[in-house]
């Protein structure tokens, strides 16, 4: 059997590794902490009538967005389903809209689990902790990835203030992933 042998030349081997080194493009995942206050617009709520307390609420708040990271500053509007018997426990999740001055706008889908544990007093005592993550975006959002902890906080009886904690990874050149 015979072999060809065939030994690249070291200029093709630079090259090479020149045309893959310009194809890389190296991202770095930025911490993100930003606290979006909403407030309501609209509501949808079914009550149980049942003594239970439980009710289903379809609601849409808008806000801002305050802290660290690229969503710092935009405008927020929550799009969220909550599913609750108070002092026993429920689920929500939904969608909060970021649109940043530019107009440029991050969907963010997030999820949470209400638990509620023995407070103070004997009072329930609500954990409402969860997900998110970065489901799309358009303009220079478009590629946009990222992922962390949601906590939901009660500044009062109608506000919510989402605390979301995680990384985003910026979109690339071009808005590709």
């Amino acid at each position: 059997m015979r072999r060809n042998n065939v030994r690249p030349n070291l200029s093709m081997l630079v090259a090479a590794a020149a045309l893959l080194g310009t194809a890389t493009v190296s991202v770095v995942a930025a911490p993100v902490k930003i606290d979006a206050v909403v407030s309501p617009k609209e509501e949808i709520r079914l009550a149980f009538a049942d003594g239970s307390k439980h009710f289903v609420s379809m609601i849409q708040r808008e806000g801002k967005a305050t802290g660290q990271g690229l969503l710092s500053g935009a405008a927020v509007t929550e799009y969220g389903r909550h599913d609750i018997t108070p002092g026993v426990g429920g689920d929500a999740g939904g969608y909060l809209v970021f649109a940043l001055p530019d107009g440029d706008v991050a969907y963010v889908k997030w999820v949470i689990r209400a638990v509620f544990v023995p407070g103070p007093g004997g009072k329930p005592k609500l954990l409402d902790n969860g997900v998110w993550e970065v489901v799309s975006g358009t303009g220079k959002l478009k590629g946009l990835q990222g992922a962390g902890t949601l906590h939901i906080e009660f500044p009062s009886k109608t506000d919510r203030s989402f605390i979301l904690e995680g990384e985003l990874v910026p979109a690339t050149a071009g808005g590709k992933k």
